[in-house]
């Protein structure tokens, strides 16, 4: 009798991944893992999963009240997807970065989850080296932090942290709650500390596998969606400089913002356009999930920018979703520096000039809110 029953608990698990197209990078992943996964694959000829960083912690001139959201508060409507962020965990911090602790954190990743709506989290780790922020690019970081390092000892202990997070992270039935895992991103930049300038490819890409092996195997966490994530790149050579392999990496994406005045000239659109056809590209050949995991225009100060800019220049590429940055950003109080409240914003509200354009955006069905996110049961 118990070997029947073992055999059919077996076959019920079986069952799930049996029916999936797409193999995750983590070949232990939870049932949940691969079903949400594979459903972004089904879901991609339905539109564009919109999501928003710190959505349901704080906006302009508020901060943790409860069921408030700042795309909710624009449209009537929760975003499908919502961006949280590790920075300082790994100095057993309470609070990250950008001011949310992660107490609070951990609960607004269950609400977003409960809602049908898909959790992504990055991680802007301090320097290991200099003891500086993630900004800071002194120390050789990578080359200290990957096997025979001086400092690997230390990132694993930060590497601890990260899994102890990430495995309380559970639904209201105890089960793990899936996560789109974003580290060491825009590396093509030269900004933070694993940048292209101050870390060769073979040295970045042992560091991501030295990441993915250590969290899978070491640790057991089998809810993480890996995405790989530059910012600049011209041509699929330049996508896959540092692209560690199709073993490591569950989605393809990358970061691209709206500087200067967008008013005489087409230059994000046109190169958002380009480098969304070579990713798109390059992804189906990887069978890999697309997507634009940051972009944005601080403060929108061009009415029509989401329209004649962003939407333009996705134009009919098929992507799994679309994240903008926080409405908030940094302030001085009291003599100290903090992330939130202030009036740096990405999505507008209240008399904002480009509010009802952003509103043409949520209306022209080309982008996913949470109340067809839900509908499209991702997760089951």
């Amino acid at each position: 009798m118990k070997r029947l029953l073992f055999t059919g608990i077996l076959f019920l698990q079986i069952i799930p991944i049996m029916g999936q197209v797409y193999q995750t990078a983590d070949k232990k992943a939870s049932i949940t893992t691969i079903k949400l996964f594979n459903n972004l694959f089904k879901a991609l000829p339905e539109g564009i999963l919109f999501g928003h960083q710190d959505d349901l912690a704080y906006g302009l001139g508020w901060e943790y009240i409860p069921g408030k959201s700042v795309i909710q508060d624009a449209v009537g409507e929760y975003p499908a997807m919502y961006g949280w962020e590790l920075g300082d965990l790994e100095l057993d911090a309470l609070i990250n970065l950008d001011s949310v602790p992660f107490k609070k954190m951990t609960n607004f990743i269950q609400e977003g989850y409960e809602k049908g709506g898909i959790i992504t989290i990055s991680w802007h780790a301090n320097n290991p080296v200099t003891g500086k922020n993630a900004w800071d690019i002194g120390g050789n970081a990578v080359a200290s932090i990957i096997p025979g390092g001086e400092k690997h000892a230390l990132y694993k202990s930060w590497l601890d942290k990260v899994a102890g997070f990430m495995l309380g992270l559970k639904n209201n039935q105890g089960e793990y709650i899936p996560v789109i895992f974003r580290p060491f991103h825009e590396f093509t930049g030269n900004w933070f500390w694993w940048c292209q300038n101050v870390c060769t490819p073979e040295e970045y890409k042992a560091l991501w596998k030295f990441t993915f092996d250590y969290l899978t195997n070491t640790k057991q966490v089998h809810h993480l969606i890996y995405a790989y994530n530059p910012e600049k790149f011209e041509n699929e050579a330049g996508y896959l400089q540092y692209y560690p392999g199709d073993e490591y990496v569950d989605i393809m994406s990358f970061d691209f913002y709206q500087y200067g005045d967008p008013s005489n000239n087409s230059d994000f659109e046109n190169t958002l356009d380009k480098r969304l056809g070579i990713l798109t590209e390059v992804a189906k050949k990887h069978k890999k999930l697309p997507a634009l995991a940051e972009t944005g225009f601080l403060n929108i100060p061009y009415a029509e920018w989401f329209t004649k800019k962003l939407m333009k220049g996705i134009g009919n590429h098929q992507i799994s979703y679309i994240h903008l940055w926080r409405d908030g950003g940094l302030v001085n109080g009291n003599g100290k520096y903090r992330f939130a409240p202030s009036q740096d914003h990405f999505i507008p509200v209240g008399r904002d000039p480009s509010f009802m354009d952003f509103y043409k955006l949520y209306i022209s069905n080309k982008f996913i809110f949470e109340k067809k996110a839900r509908d499209l049961k991702l997760y089951q």
